[in-house]
């Protein structure tokens, strides 16, 4: 199959389109500090993860920047929110774009699409650009699609990467 048949073909996939605007919808509401909006867009059980290892995928055996089940995520907004931590009181202002969209697997429940993410913020005068490749498994099986696993893979990872005072 050609590249262009294969990438026609996914765009008519039912749960392709629907997966990647609830993408789209999470970069907007983490871009507005919706916070807890966000937290609505995941499964139970689901996790978050940033890994400073750009080549793992045993997240449970390495070192995280962020690894993050249901419980730890919602202790992450309470913290951006309650105004009482570095990271809430000089919170950056932020814009992203996910594109490059690539489905890596598909079945009746589920869809894993891989993005780039670039995101540019503006904190204490600063403007910075964060790149990341990002994989999200999107639960397509219930009313609506819910992100199961979100994996940020910044391109910097292995280096020294400041506080942010945002979700990425």
């Amino acid at each position: 199959m050609s590249v262009e048949t294969f990438e026609a073909a996914q765009l008519s996939d039912a749960g392709i389109v629907p997966a990647i605007e609830l993408i789209w919808r999470e970069a907007h509401l983490l871009d507005r500090k919706e916070y807890h909006d966000w937290d609505r867009l995941w499964a139970p059980g689901s996790r978050y993860v940033i890994p400073i290892d750009p080549d793992t995928d045993d997240f449970e055996s390495e070192l995280n920047m962020v690894y993050d089940d249901d419980r730890m995520r919602r202790m992450r907004i309470e913290r951006l929110t309650s105004g009482y931590s570095i990271s809430a009181t000089a919170a950056a202002r932020t814009v992203r774009t996910l594109s490059r969209f690539v489905v890596q697997h598909r079945d009746d429940e589920t869809v894993e699409l891989s993005s780039a993410q670039v995101l540019v913020g503006y904190r204490r005068e600063e403007t910075f650009v964060l790149g990341a490749d990002v994989t999200h498994r999107i639960r397509l099986d219930g009313a609506e699609p819910l992100i199961e696993e979100k994996v940020v893979r910044l391109i910097n990872s292995t280096g020294a990467v400041n506080a942010s005072g945002f979700l990425l």
